[in-house]
C-alpha cells in the first residue's frame, strides 16, 4: 500500500447545511449535492454526497450520517469529535485569523482562539456544524 490518503468523508446530520458551511462559508469549490439519482433502500445506502476537490488531490466528502453508517455496516452514532483534528496549513499568520473569523461567521464554534504554540506554530481550532474539529495552522518554518 502506498502511504497516502485520497478521500476523507465526514458524517453530517444535514447535508444541505454542511454544503452551505463549507462552500459559502469557507469558500470550498464543489458541484453541490451529487448522486441523488441513487435513493437507497433499507439495505443499500443512498448516494447523495457533496465532494470538494482540494489542492494536492485530496477529496473532502460530506455524507449523511445515517447513510455512511448503513454503507459501512456500523451503528449510527451521535456526532462527536475530538479524537482527531483535521489540519489546514495557511501561508501567513493573518490567514489563521481570517479563516477562523470566516468559520465563525459561517456558524462554526471557535474552540481555541489563535495563539503562538511553544513549538513555534501559530494556530487555532474550530468545530464545523457537525462537531468536526479543524486546526488552522501557520508554520513559519
Amino acid at each position: 500500500m502506498n502511504a497516502r490518503i485520497d478521500v476523507i468523508t465526514l458524517a453530517v446530520d444535514d447535508l444541505d447545511r454542511s454544503l452551505v458551511f463549507y462552500r459559502d462559508g469557507l469558500g470550498l469549490k464543489t458541484q453541490g449535492v451529487i448522486a441523488t439519482e441513487f435513493p437507497g433502500d433499507e439495505v443499500n445506502a443512498a448516494g447523495a454526497v457533496v465532494m470538494f476537490e482540494l489542492e494536492g488531490g485530496l477529496t473532502l466528502a460530506l455524507y449523511p450520517r445515517r447513510e455512511l453508517a448503513k454503507d459501512a455496516g456500523i451503528p449510527v452514532v451521535p456526532a462527536r469529535s475530538g479524537g482527531f483534528s483535521i489540519g489546514h496549513l495557511v501561508a501567513t499568520r493573518s490567514d489563521v485569523d481570517k479563516l477562523l473569523a470566516a468559520a465563525r461567521a459561517a456558524g462554526a464554534t471557535v474552540e481555541d482562539e489563535p495563539r503562538d504554540r511553544p513549538w513555534g506554530i501559530y494556530s487555532g481550532y474550530f468545530r464545523d456544524p457537525d462537531g468536526h474539529l479543524w486546526e488552522v495552522i501557520w508554520n513559519p518554518r
